[in-house]
């Protein structure tokens, strides 16, 4: 599920089909669902969906293929069916929530160290390469040559070696740390290891729409505060967390956290007082 996986499985814009409706679906049930701990009837999921743009035959899908996976369990009453989470899915929630909540919120601190992995995978296993590189990206390195990775924190050395580890890539593998020398620019090697100008057009495409979103009804509260929460859970895949020095001045990523807060604490009763009212119709 996108944004809580051990894996990031991350998409520029959201398609309406049955993984995104099951990624809403997931939204959801952590922002409304998780925190009371109340079951949710098959009819205020599917309604909330439905204003997202899911069609209900989705909707349904996703219920069924989340409850499959053993996130959610279903409990019949009467002719209606309701949803409750599992302890695994709390679980899975709880730790989604953390991250998407804590995020953006301090600034890491730097001492001017870096790790640097030396990782060779011949050209013909493609499958390797694309597995080594999505999940060092996830743990937030950036590679500036082939085979070559490289991390701000030295304290990530343990992830990278657990990494290579799976991957059977220890081996072969390499790790230093080291401070940037004389020879070349620092700005230029993160330049080419990290793609910072995409991720700040996100973040400037995510403050343009939330910054000026203003829901006039509870309704519309609702549907804001899903997408903001939908939309901000890409950002702990998509953004490496470097230090300040290393980012470009005035980056858009801290205002985007500062309106995704207050976003959030301004629209969060009239959003909740309208699930209520879908789940208690």
């Amino acid at each position: 599920m996108e944004g809580f996986e051990a894996s990031p499985r991350v998409t520029r814009r959201r398609e309406t089909n049955t993984f995104s409706a099951r990624s809403l679906l997931m939204t959801l049930l952590g922002e409304y669902v998780l925190p009371y701990e109340r079951p949710a009837w098959t009819s205020t999921i599917v309604e909330a969906l439905s204003a997202d743009g899911v069609e209900e035959k989705a909707a349904r899908q996703a219920l069924a293929r989340t409850s499959a996976e053993g996130w959610i369990a279903s409990e019949r009453v009467g002719r209606r069916v309701r949803w409750t989470l599992t302890p695994e899915g709390r679980r899975l929630l709880t730790e989604g929530a953390e991250r998407i909540f804590a995020f953006g919120r301090t600034a890491p601190a730097w001492d001017g160290r870096w790790l640097m992995l030396l990782v060779t995978v011949p050209e013909t296993r493609r499958d390797l390469r694309h597995r080594l590189r999505t999940r060092l990206t996830w743990a937030g390195f950036g590679t500036p040559d082939p085979g070559v990775w490289i991390n701000p924190d030295p304290a990530r050395e343990q992830e990278a070696r657990h990494v290579l580890r799976d991957l059977d890539l220890d081996q072969g593998a390499m790790s230093f740390t080291a401070a940037h020398g004389a020879v070349g620019s620092q700005a230029a090697m993160v330049a080419r290891a990290w793609d910072l100008s995409t991720l700040e057009a996100e973040y400037e495409a995510f403050v343009t729409t939330f910054g000026a979103l203003a829901p006039d009804t509870d309704a519309a509260a609702l549907r804001a505060q899903s997408r903001l929460v939908h939309e901000w859970r890409r950002f702990p895949f998509l953004d490496p967390r470097l230090p300040r020095e290393l980012l470009p001045a005035d980056w858009t990523g801290a205002k985007a956290v500062e309106v995704f807060h207050a976003r959030h604490a301004e629209w969060s009763q009239a959003a909740q007082r309208e699930w209520d009212a879908l789940d208690g119709a």
